[in-house]
């Protein structure tokens, strides 16, 4: 009886039942679509708002929540003032006394390297710092010319006539460095000054004499003049580096000694001196390069947010948006100077921003003439390098603009993110772009081919700073060795001694010391490496373990690492080649045959 009755309902409501599985069904379809449509990389909505990113076998998943202002892990690399401190530096050491310094820096907070659009408020000065007020009133009244208020080097040599100071207050000037810059230098020489000045007797006055020989009794019975050789500064020929080298020197030594300083010229990024050309190294560079291109064309979600960062920052690109360090360098510039992302606003239905000419309005010798944008020539296997890149590695980097490129340039024109058609860079495009560019740094600093760049590139820079070591040691009156260079310079040498770094990425005024002291007990010799205040003496091979020697640093106990001189000579002479398979450096560098390598 209750079978037939199901029966009878189930008859009578047919028509019912089909209606609500057809209505199931299309909710499950939509539904189905919509997560579909919602997860497709493809999308640009998907890609501009960062939801996910993939790099080769592994997932890096964005933050959009993260605060755009602050970035802070990546604002490192901008070396902010508050994190200019002593650490593990040495200077005093119970038992041991300081022979000598050798400081290799980068320079300071600069411009972008390219054409950047016009920013709103963007701000690359600097306001209340004393240091810099009074570095810029003692130049104004030792070295401006009468009557203005231009203040250049006027000793005679290749850095006659360089200004030793930006020439503006608060403008990001192409590849010049800025008063933040200054002032970062101007805080690492009062930090330097600290730490070394007094051990190495840099402030010990000395009695004034006559051409006799005689003390001269005046109104300053001492004098602090500078021997030749007491200080010795090399610097690219390149007015950030020149200018960056002057500043921290000028906290760091009295200002008689300032005055007295001549400042050499390194013809090269590496510091090479006479070690420069090498064609392997040449050949390795092209071939990461290379690698670097093949990861980002994996990889068209992040091309499509370099290509949308980079139109709406860069300014002239005639050859197309298709370097991430370009873009990621421009984002730099508002990222390390608190400035708000910019966006592009849509006038007569078209996307357009204003176009900087600040840097138009300078006379372009003032800004240009002497800088080549960091093209410096004689210097590395007979090819220009620009920015520290061999210049012809770096064209063949740069291939044509994609079909992505012109599909994403086609799809910007038609975003309208907001009620007043605004098109604007946000926290996720950046942490999609600035999480790639760590990423592939990271992968690059491990490659193997580093490391041997590394070893060539740097080996006349430590045959150079081992013979200063040794004149140290042998009683020479040179104190304090400075060289004033770029990101690559510090680059190749941390690489070539094997100190650990995360990622090829150089902050802005970071410092590498080699500290050389003295047993007071007997005649033995070390040294000590200290990277950005940190001691990073046990990270390189010959000093690691039981090959260097712990003792106290100071009166709370910590203690610090030193390692003999004649590790570093022997290291020198007898194993530097062995990873290179060459026993010298013509050796290391012929050209035997096509690189070939672990890929990213």
């Amino acid at each position: 009886m209750l079978l037939k009755e199901l029966i009878r309902f189930s008859t009578q409501h047919r028509t019912l039942y089909c209606y609500m599985i057809l209505s199931i069904w299309i909710f499950l379809l939509i539904a189905g679509m919509y997560k579909y449509i919602g997860r497709n990389t493809n999308s640009l909505s998907y890609i501009l708002n960062g939801n996910s990113h993939m790099y080769g076998g592994a997932s890096i998943t964005a933050t959009p929540s993260m605060d755009s202002n602050n970035f802070a892990k990546y604002k490192t690399r901008c070396t902010p003032l508050s994190h200019i401190n002593r650490l593990d530096d040495g200077g005093i050491l119970d038992g041991w006394k300081l022979q000598g310094v050798l400081m290799i820096i980068r320079h300071g907070d600069r411009g972008p390297m390219s054409h950047v659009r016009s920013v709103p408020h963007l701000d690359c000065g600097i306001t209340g710092d004393n240091l810099v007020n009074k570095y810029r009133s003692f130049l104004y009244n030792t070295t401006s010319v009468s009557g203005s208020n231009h203040m250049y080097w006027n000793k005679v040599g290749p850095f006659h006539g360089f200004p030793l100071l930006p020439l503006t207050e608060k403008e990001c000037l192409l590849g010049q460095l800025t008063y933040k810059g200054i002032a970062q230098l101007l805080h690492v020489g009062e930090i330097l000054h600290q730490i070394y000045a007094h051990p190495l007797g840099l402030w010990i006055r000395q009695a004034a004499t006559n051409q006799y020989g005689r003390s001269v009794a005046n109104s300053t019975p001492y004098s602090t003049l500078l021997n030749s050789d007491e200080v010795v500064v090399y610097t690219t020929r390149v007015r950030r580096t020149f200018q960056s080298a002057l500043a921290l020197l000028y906290t760091f030594l009295p200002t008689d000694k300032w005055l007295a300083l001549n400042v050499k010229e390194s013809h090269s990024i590496a510091f090479c001196f006479t070690d420069c050309v090498c064609q392997k190294a040449d050949a390795l560079r092209k071939e990461l390069l290379k690698v670097q291109k093949r990861g980002l064309a994996k990889q068209p979600m992040v091309t499509q947010v370099m290509h949308w960062i980079g139109n709406q920052l860069l300014q002239h690109t005639p050859n197309g948006i298709n370097d991430p360090n370009e873009v990621v360098d421009a984002m730099l510039t508002v990222m390390c100077h608190d400035a708000p992302w910019p966006c592009r606003r849509n006038v007569n239905g078209t996307e357009r921003m204003a176009v900087s000419t600040k840097a138009n309005d300078l006379d372009l010798n003032d800004v240009i003439n002497i800088d080549q944008d960091d093209v410096l020539t004689g210097g590395v296997g007979g090819a220009g390098m620009v920015n520290g890149v061999d210049a012809l590695g770096a064209v063949n980097a740069v291939g044509d603009v994609n079909s992505n490129a012109i599909q994403l340039q086609t799809a910007n024109e038609e975003v309208s993110t907001s009620a007043n058609n605004e098109a604007c860079i946000e926290a996720s495009h950046v942490s999609t772009m600035m999480s790639f560019s760590n990423w592939q740094s990271t992968r690059e600093v491990h490659h193997a081919f580093y490391k041997r760049i590394g070893l060539m590139r740097a080996y006349g820079m430590i045959r150079h700073i081992v013979s200063y070591m040794l004149r140290m040691i042998s009683g020479d009156r040179t104190k304090f060795v400075l060289y004033s260079g770029h990101d690559w310079t510090l680059q190749y040498l941390t690489a070539a001694l094997g100190i650990q770094t995360d990622n090829t990425f150089i902050a802005y005024a970071a410092r590498l010391a080699f500290e050389v002291y003295k047993s007071e007990a007997h005649t033995d010799y070390y040294f000590r490496v200290v990277y950005d205040g940190h001691d990073v003496t046990q990270q390189i091979d010959f000093c690691e373990g039981g090959k260097s020697l712990r003792v106290t640093r100071d009166s709370r106990g910590n203690k610090a690492d030193l390692c003999p001189i004649e590790n570093i000579i022997r290291f020198l002479h007898e194993d530097y080649f062995g990873p290179l398979n060459a026993t010298n450096f013509k050796d290391a560098c012929i050209m035997t045959a096509n690189p070939k390598g672990n890929e990213f």
